[in-house]
């Protein structure tokens, strides 16, 4: 048995393991070192722990439109980091004319709920354009025909969209009410309404999918498609619709995303959906690309790990800044569960299946 598994090892193999043992000594060995300091305490732990939910509430959002595209067509959609783009870029023009007008502020509930519904329209019809007109044509295509499409369709997008708003970086309004905060009595705990209204939104959209996935009809066409189209097609299920559906759905969330983050941060511009959507890829790998409670999972991970990860593990290490390092982190991760758990945190079931 010991000679079978060496003739199976190969030297890639061993390299690769190598690396991981070295990233994971570094992690423990720099999580150590920064306890031992006690640098932080509770109270800034858990501010970056709420800030992490907030954020990896975003990336499970964008992280579902992947993982329902590739769940479907089992292919990369690259082109939903624009999706994620075009619905918060193209509100921001009614963000502004509503506080403008003095709405956002007098009105804050229907305001918001408007903004909201521009952006998830306009990312919705975005995501259903390019399926009819980027990815159907190429439905029975080699797959690496409509990844390499996804990437061109992406590059298209984001050079559309700056040139009907231009290059430049965009402000979101911030009424007065989007600036209140509340903090614990003689601590440096606090927790802003934008961080509320970002996770409870997001854990309210994640619920209502995983809900019109598990128990409408339309929900299992998609989950029947996803298992065998032929046999689907067979059962009478207008494939071609619910593959339509598919993208309109993960458009939608993408739209949400695309608002939180932008009230979030407080800014759009065209380039916003780079390394937003590379990040939710990443979660969507950490949690099982193809399954929806996986992307949930990682994306919340993910947030938490960015926010959390640079002081835990790079402060112990001594680097001045580590906070500046927070997208290595995203990615150090990525790294890792390629390497130690391919199939994510909660897709080895789905992977047997699909094998």
């Amino acid at each position: 048995m010991l000679r079978r598994l060496l003739r199976r090892v190969t030297f890639t193999d061993i390299f690769m393991w190598l690396i991981g043992a070295a990233l994971v000594a570094m992690v423990i060995y720099g999580t150590a070192r920064t306890l031992i300091v006690g640098k932080y305490g509770p109270v800034e732990w858990l501010n970056m722990t709420i800030s992490g939910l907030a954020l990896g509430g975003i990336y499970a959002l964008i992280a579902l439109g992947y993982t329902l595209v590739y769940g479907i067509l089992r292919m990369i959609n690259f082109a939903h980091s624009e999706v994620f783009m075009s619905g918060p870029l193209t509100a921001y023009f009614v963000a502004e004319a509503l506080d403008k007008h003095g709405l956002l502020d007098r009105s804050p509930v229907p305001s918001l709920l408007l903004i909201f519904l521009v952006s998830m329209a306009v990312s919705t019809g975005v995501a259903i354009l390019l399926e009819r007109i980027a990815y159907r044509p190429l439905r029975t295509a080699p797959r690496l025909v409509p990844l390499i499409t996804s990437i061109g369709a992406s590059f298209f997008l984001q050079y559309t969209f700056r040139g009907l708003f231009g290059s430049g970086v965009k402000g979101y309004p911030e009424p007065d009410w989007l600036k209140i905060k509340w903090c614990i009595r003689g601590t440096a705990m606090c927790i802003t309404i934008t961080q509320v209204l970002v996770i409870g939104c997001a854990v309210l959209m994640m619920a209502g999918l995983y809900f019109f996935v598990q128990w409408t009809k339309t929900g299992k066409s998609m989950r029947a498609v996803s298992e065998d189209k032929e046999t689907a097609a067979l059962m009478g299920i207008d494939v071609d619709r619910v593959i339509a559906t598919t993208f309109a759905v993960g458009g939608a969330l993408a739209g949400v995303a695309g608002v939180l983050y932008a009230l979030l941060f407080r800014q759009v511009q065209f380039f916003m959906g780079f390394v937003p959507g590379i990040k939710a890829f990443t979660a969507a790998v950490l949690g099982g690309i193809g399954n929806i409670p996986g992307a949930m999972v990682g994306g919340l991970v993910l947030g938490i790990f960015e926010s959390v990860g640079p002081n835990l593990f790079l402060d112990g290490l001594g680097i001045a800044a580590p906070y500046q390092l927070k997208d290595a982190i995203a990615f150090t991760m990525l790294v890792l569960i390629l390497i130690f758990r391919p199939t994510g945190i909660l897709g080895e079931r789905l992977a047997r299946k699909k094998a």
